[in-house]
């Protein structure tokens, strides 16, 4: 029986090829100089979505931090404008800031009472991971 055997290959090939997931968008403060990165990564079909903040100020830093998993098919990161430079990220419940001046990156205890102003949202959109800059928001 030969074609057990090519069954086997095929079966285990089609595992291999849908074993992991990557998508990332940008949010470009700066040219390419300055921006936030999101990348979300699924290392298993069945793992909830990875997903990580890459902070970009060159020629000065960048810095990649790790949000927490989410099981959320269709993740959605807000962005927010606290001051200059200075950026809250919500993820669900969790909130995070970030600067640019040396890309550092914390993750809030409880919820800022005043994010500062809804610059975009990291959201999937027409079929894939998009920076979507919201309606109101200033020139970035």
């Amino acid at each position: 029986m030969k074609l057990q055997p090519m069954l086997i290959a095929g079966l285990l090939a089609l595992s291999v090829a849908g074993c992991s997931s990557n998508q990332t968008a940008s949010f470009m403060i700066n040219g390419n100089e300055q921006a936030l990165t999101l990348e979300l990564y699924k290392p298993n079909f069945w793992s909830d979505w990875e997903q990580e903040i890459i902070v970009r100020n060159f020629p000065d830093c960048q810095r990649r931090h790790t949000l927490k998993p989410t099981a959320d098919e269709s993740p959605k990161i807000e962005i927010y404008s606290a001051e200059p430079y200075v950026f809250i990220l919500k993820q669900n419940k969790r909130w995070y800031v970030t600067e640019l001046k040396s890309c550092r990156f914390q993750a809030f205890k409880e919820a800022p009472p005043e994010p500062g102003v809804l610059i975009g949202t990291f959201q999937e959109k027409d079929g894939g991971y998009r920076f979507t800059k919201a309606p109101a928001a200033p020139g970035g």
